[in-house]
C-alpha cells in the first residue's frame, strides 16, 4: 500500500478486476429468501450523463451493495432508452450538417443506418461513465428499449391494453410541434410568458337591423387571427348582461362570408377582451371543449407543416368528416406559413377597416420542449390510452401504502396530479421507435397482432388481401413505463420475473413522476398479476431525489453552458480543455469570450482529479429532502481529504497490525475504557446506518461516518493508540493492535456501500490474509451487524470527561508551547463522583496517554502550587496544571508582553469602533454583531494574559 492517496492509480483498473472476477455477475441463490431489485431508469442514448445522473446512480448503487452485503439476492438492472423525439431531431440535425440531406420518405433506411450507428457509440460513453461512478452491475443483462425481446413485450403489452378496450384511435386535438411534424404531451410543453398582441376585430351581424351599441357589429378579441378561417361560432357568458339578448343570432366571419352562430358557455371570462371569444374548435383546447358541449363543427385551418390549407376540413366530434359548407379558403392565402399568413389577414382586415384596436398584453405561450416551436393545437388522428380508467388502480396503490413515496411530500403531489386525467396519446407520427401491431384493410377496417403473418392467419386472408401497417410509431414513455417486467424477461415467465417483481425501489427526480412513475403504476398493474391474480405494483418504494443546480442555484444546462460532466471531477481536467468543452458548439464570439472569462475565474487550473469516491460521498451528503441541491466544489473537496484521512488511517493501521491478520488463532476482543466507548460508538453507528438508509435518508448517514470516523476514530481513538503502542505494556499494545485491526475492518464494511474503491483497495491491502490472493473483494461480504451487547452507556460518559480533561490539558500545551510528551502534573478540584472514580480506577491509563507525571486530587495542598498553576474550569470542577518547573519564566514573560501589547491595539481599535455613533447608526446590524462580539473575546484574552502575567510573576 502507497503511503500516498492516488484515485487515478485504483479506480481504473479496480473496476476491470471487479469485470474479470466477475464480482457483478447476476446468480439466484435459492437459498437466500430475500431479494433485493433496483431497476436503473435508462438514460437516453442522445447523450453523456450529467451530475443529476451521477447522483442517482451513485444512491441506486448504495442500495445495492448494501442489500449485496446484507445477503440478499441482488439485481441492479440496466439500460438505456431510445428517446424517440430527441434521437430523432439529433440525428435529423447531424445528417442536414454533414450530407445537406432533408429529411424525405425516401430517406428512411440511410436515417435509421446512422441512428443504430449513434446508439452504439453513445451507449458504450454512458456505460463507460456508469463504469466509472463504481457501479456494481452485471454488464451481460444489458438492455435497449428497443432491443428485438424488449419490442416484442411492447407490442404484447399494446394487444392486452387495446383487447381490453383501454386503447383506441380517434380524431381529437393534441399538441402539434409543427418543426418536428409529430404530436407530443403535455408535459413536453413549456410555457413561457411573453409580449403579444391582441386585436379587436368586427364581427357584423347577420341581420343588418340588430345593433349593439347602435353598431352593426360585435368586437372580438383575439390572439390568433390567422385561425379566423376555422371560427365555428362567437361565445359569451350565459350571466354577461351585455349579449345575453344576442345568443342565438348569427355573425359574418370577415373576408369567408360565413355566418356562425353567437352560442354561450360557462367557461367565457366577462372581463377578458371584450367577452366576445370566437370559437375555432380544431385549434385551441378550450375551444374544443366547448365545441364539443355546444356540438359545433371543428374546422382544420392548417396542414401538418403549419401552412393554411387550400380548403378546410371539417368533422363532427366522433370524426367523420362533414360536408356543411362551401369550403375553400381565399387563394391568396394558400400554403402561407401560419405567421406569414396573419400577417396577410391582418392587412387585409385592416384595409377593409375592421380592426378597431390593438392592445399589447403578457401571456403564456406554449413552445416545444425539444424545438423550441410554438406548439399548434391540431386535430389529429391519434392512438389513445385510457388513463383515466387505468389511473384508480395506481390511486389506491399509493393510498394503500402498497407504494410508499420518500420524502413523504411527493405522495400528495402525485395523487392530485392523477385525479382528473386526461386520456394519453400514445402514437408519435416518428421513424424512430416501436411499430403500433396495427394493420388496416382498403375499407380501413383495423386487424391488431403480434406481425402481418400472425393476423393473416387469424382471420384467414389470402396474400392478395391488401393488408397496410400503421406508420405511427409509440410513444417512448409507453415502451419505458413497461420497463420494470420487460427487462426481467416478461412476457416469459422468468425466475427474475418470479423472484424480483415487483422490484423494490425507483430512484427518480420529482420532475419525472408524471412523465414515468406514473405511468409504469397505471400500465403494470392492468398488464402484471401476481399468482393469485391480483395486480401487481411495478415497485414498492419511490425515492424523490433533488433537482441539482450550480453553484449560484441556477438549473444546470447546456444553454446556460453549466452542466457538469462528472467523468471531469473524477478524472480531472485541463482549463484548455474546459473553454474546448464548454464553447465548442457555441458561434458568437462575444458569448464564447465571456464565458472564457467565467472559465478562467472558476477553474484557473482546471479541475483536479477527485476520483469517484469522492464524488459520491459529496453526492450523498448533499442529497437532502429538499426540491433544490445546491453544487457546492467546497463540499468536494472536503470528501476527497475525507478519503485521504480514511486511506492515512489505514496506513497507519496497516504498518502497526501487519502480524495480528496472520493469527491463527481466532482473535479475542479484551476492551480497555478506551475500547468500550468505541466499540459503544461504532455499533451505534451501524444501528442509525441501518436505520437511515432504510428510510433513504443518505445525507444523514454521510454526517454519521463522517463525525464518527473523523472526530472519534481519527481525533480521538487512533491519537490515543499511538501513545498506548508506544509507551503500553506487551498485553496493552496487543490489545490495541487487535482492537484496531477489529475496528478498521468494521469501518471499511460501513463505508464499502458509498466509497467502493478505496475500501477495497485497502481490504486487500490490510485486512486480507493471503499474501499474493487470486482475488479477493469486500463486495459480497457480510455488512456488520448492530451488537446490542457493546452499547456501553456507562464508559460513554466517563470517556466524556476524560476527552473534556484531555482537551483542556491539550489546549494548555499548545498555548505554553509544552511539547505533547512532556511529563506534567495536574490537579483536579470539586471533582464530583464520577470525576473521582474515573481518576482512581483509570489512574495508569490516564497518565500514560495524557503523558502525565501524577493526577492529584486538590484537599490541602500547597496555596503556592495553585497560585502558580494555570486552571481551566470544566463543568462543575477545576483544573490545575503547575507551570513552575516546565517553563522558561524570562523566555515566556517576553513573549507575553509582545502578545499583550498586540491584543491590547486590536482591542482599543474595535472599541473605538464600536463607541462610535455613526458607525452604530449606519453600519449593517450584522456587521455591528460581529465587531461586539470581536471585544467580547479580545477582553477575554487580555484578562487571561493578565492572569497568566500573575501566574509568571509568582513563580
Amino acid at each position: 500500500m502507497k503511503k500516498k492517496y492516488n484515485p487515478n492509480l485504483i479506480e481504473k483498473s479496480l473496476y476491470k478486476h471487479w469485470e474479470k472476477n466477475k464480482c457483478f455477475n447476476f446468480s439466484l441463490k435459492k437459498s437466500f429468501k430475500k431479494s433485493f431489485c433496483i431497476i436503473m431508469p435508462p438514460p437516453n442514448i442522445t447523450g453523456k450523463l450529467h451530475i443529476g445522473h451521477a447522483l442517482q446512480q451513485t444512491i441506486m448503487d448504495i442500495l445495492i451493495r448494501f442489500y449485496r452485503m446484507k445477503g440478499r439476492n441482488t439485481l441492479f438492472q440496466v439500460g438505456t432508452d431510445h428517446a424517440g423525439i430527441a434521437t430523432q431531431l439529433l440525428i435529423e440535425k447531424k445528417i442536414l450538417k454533414k450530407y445537406k440531406i432533408l429529411k424525405t420518405k425516401n430517406n428512411k433506411k440511410f436515417f435509421l443506418k446512422k441512428t443504430w450507428k449513434w446508439v452504439k457509440k453513445y451507449k458504450k460513453k454512458i456505460f463507460d461513465q456508469i463504469k466509472r461512478l463504481g457501479n456494481s452491475i452485471d454488464w451481460n443483462r444489458e438492455k435497449f428499449t428497443l432491443d428485438p425481446d424488449i419490442s416484442r413485450g411492447v407490442k404484447k403489452a399494446f394487444i392486452i391494453l387495446y383487447k381490453k378496450g383501454l386503447i383506441y384511435k380517434k380524431k381529437k386535438i393534441v399538441n402539434w410541434d409543427m418543426n418536428l411534424k409529430t404530436v407530443i404531451s403535455d408535459l413536453e410543453v413549456i410555457n413561457k410568458n411573453i409580449c403579444i398582441k391582441m386585436w379587436y376585430i368586427k364581427y357584423f351581424f347577420e341581420n343588418k337591423n340588430i345593433f349593439f351599441n347602435k353598431k352593426n357589429y360585435i368586437l372580438i378579441a383575439t390572439t390568433r387571427p390567422e385561425t379566423i378561417f376555422g371560427d365555428s361560432a362567437i361565445a359569451v357568458h350565459p350571466n354577461d348582461k351585455r349579449y345575453k339578448k344576442y345568443i342565438g343570432m348569427k355573425v359574418i366571419i370577415p373576408i369567408i362570408k360565413r355566418k356562425i352562430p353567437i352560442i354561450c358557455d360557462y367557461e367565457i371570462e366577462i372581463k377578458k377582451g371584450t367577452g366576445c371569444v370566437k370559437i375555432t374548435p380544431a385549434h385551441d383546447f378550450l375551444d374544443y371543449k366547448i365545441g364539443e358541449r355546444n356540438f359545433l363543427p371543428i374546422i382544420k385551418v392548417f396542414s401538418f407543416d403549419g401552412k393554411i390549407k387550400k380548403k378546410v376540413s371539417v368533422y363532427n366530434f366522433k370524426g367523420k368528416k362533414l360536408k356543411l359548407f362551401k369550403n375553400f379558403i381565399p387563394k391568396k392565402f394558400h400554403f402561407l406559413d401560419r405567421f406569414l399568413a396573419r400577417e396577410k389577414i391582418l392587412k387585409y382586415l385592416f384595409k377593409k377597416k375592421l380592426i378597431v384596436k390593438i392592445k399589447k398584453l403578457d401571456s403564456s405561450v406554449p413552445f416545444g420542449e425539444r424545438s423550441n416551436t410554438i406548439i399548434e393545437p391540431m386535430l389529429t388522428n391519434q392512438w389513445f390510452l385510457k388513463t383515466s380508467i387505468l389511473s384508480k388502480k395506481a390511486i389506491l396503490a399509493v393510498k394503500n401504502k402498497e407504494i410508499k413515496f420518500f420524502p413523504k411530500k411527493y405522495k400528495n403531489m402525485y395523487l392530485s396530479w392523477m385525479k382528473n386525467l386526461e386520456d394519453w396519446c400514445i402514437s408519435r407520427q416518428l421513424w424512430w421507435g416501436h411499430t403500433i401491431p396495427i394493420w388496416y384493410d382498403k375499407n380501413k377496417n383495423v386487424y391488431v397482432g403480434k406481425n402481418e403473418n400472425y393476423i393473416r392467419k387469424k382471420y384467414f386472408l389470402k396474400k392478395s388481401f391488401v393488408l397496410k401497417k400503421e406508420k405511427d410509431v409509440l410513444d417512448t414513455w409507453f415502451s419505458s413505463s413497461l420497463w420494470t417486467f420487460l427487462t426481467l424477461g416478461w412476457p416469459k415467465k422468468t425466475n427474475e420475473l418470479k423472484n424480483f417483481h415487483p422490484t423494490n425501489v425507483i430512484i427518480s427526480g420529482f420532475d419525472i413522476i408524471f412523465f414515468w412513475i406514473a405511468k409504469m403504476i397505471m400500465l403494470t398493474m392492468n398488464i402484471i398479476k401476481d399468482k393469485k391474480k391480483k395486480s401487481q405494483i411495478p415497485f414498492k418504494k419511490v425515492y424523490i431525489t433533488g433537482l441539482i443546480r450550480d453553484d449560484q442555484g441556477r438549473k444546470m444546462s447546456k444553454s446556460k453552458n453549466n452542466v457538469i460532466d462528472p467523468i471531469d471531477l473524477i478524472d480531472g481536467i485541463s482549463l484548455k480543455k474546459i473553454i474546448y468543452k464548454r464553447t465548442k458548439e457555441i458561434k458568437d464570439i462575444h458569448t464564447i469570450n465571456l464565458l472564457k472569462k467565467n472559465l478562467k475565474k472558476n477553474f484557473p487550473n482546471g479541475i483536479q482529479a477527485f476520483g469517484a469516491d469522492s464524488l459520491r460521498f459529496t453526492c450523498i451528503a448533499l442529497s437532502t429532502n429538499t426540491r433544490t441541491i445546491v453544487w457546492d466544489m467546497n463540499r468536494l473537496k472536503g470528501y476527497r481529504n475525507f478519503c485521504n484521512k480514511l486511506w492515512n488511517a489505514s496506513y497507519f493501521v496497516m504498518k502497526n497490525t501487519f502480524e495480528i491478520k496472520f493469527l491463527k488463532k481466532s482473535i479475542k476482543m479484551n476492551l480497555s475504557l478506551l475500547d468500550k466507548w468505541i466499540f459503544s460508538e461504532l455499533n451505534l453507528l451501524i444501528k442509525n446506518y441501518i436505520y437511515y438508509i432504510k428510510n433513504y435518508r443518505f445525507d444523514i448517514i454521510a454526517n454519521l461516518l463522517y463525525d464518527f470516523f473523523w472526530n472519534k476514530f481519527c481525533d480521538w481513538y487512533l491519537e490515543i493508540t499511538k501513545n498506548i503502542i508506544k509507551n503500553g505494556t506487551l498485553k496493552e499494545i496487543k490489545n490495541t493492535k487487535i482492537n484496531l485491526f477489529i475496528i478498521l475492518k468494521i469501518l471499511l464494511k460501513l463505508f464499502h456501500p458509498i466509497l467502493p474503491f478505496i475500501t477495497d483497495y485497502i481490504w486487500k491491502k490490510v485486512i486480507v490474509k493471503n499474501k499474493n490472493p487470486k482475488f479477493i473483494s469486500l463486495i459480497k461480504k457480510n455488512f456488520p451487524k448492530f451488537k446490542k451487547k457493546y452499547i456501553d452507556k456507562e464508559s460513554t460518559k466517563n470517556m466524556l470527561v476524560i476527552q473534556k480533561i484531555f482537551s483542556e490539558i491539550r489546549s494548555i500545551r499548545f498555548l505554553l508551547k509544552i511539547k505533547y510528551n512532556k511529563i506534567i502534573t495536574i490537579i483536579l478540584k470539586n471533582g464530583n463522583k464520577r470525576v473521582l472514580f474515573i481518576i482512581k480506577k483509570y489512574n495508569n491509563f490516564l497518565k500514560k496517554i495524557m503523558y502525565l507525571k501524577n493526577i492529584k486530587i486538590y484537599s490541602n495542598l500547597d496555596s503556592n502550587l495553585l497560585k502558580t498553576s494555570i486552571v481551566r474550569s470544566i463543568n462543575n470542577f477545576q483544573l490545575y496544571i503547575p507551570i513552575k518547573k516546565i517553563i522558561n519564566k524570562k523566555l515566556e514573560l517576553k513573549n507575553l508582553i509582545k502578545k499583550f501589547k498586540i491584543i491590547k491595539k486590536k482591542y482599543e481599535i474595535v472599541k473605538i469602533r464600536v463607541s462610535n455613533n455613526n458607525f452604530l447608526n449606519f453600519a449593517p446590524n450584522k456587521v455591528i454583531k460581529k465587531e461586539k462580539e470581536k471585544l467580547k473575546v479580545l477582553k477575554i484574552k487580555l484578562k487571561n494574559l493578565k492572569n497568566y502575567k500573575k501566574i509568571l510573576l509568582s513563580l
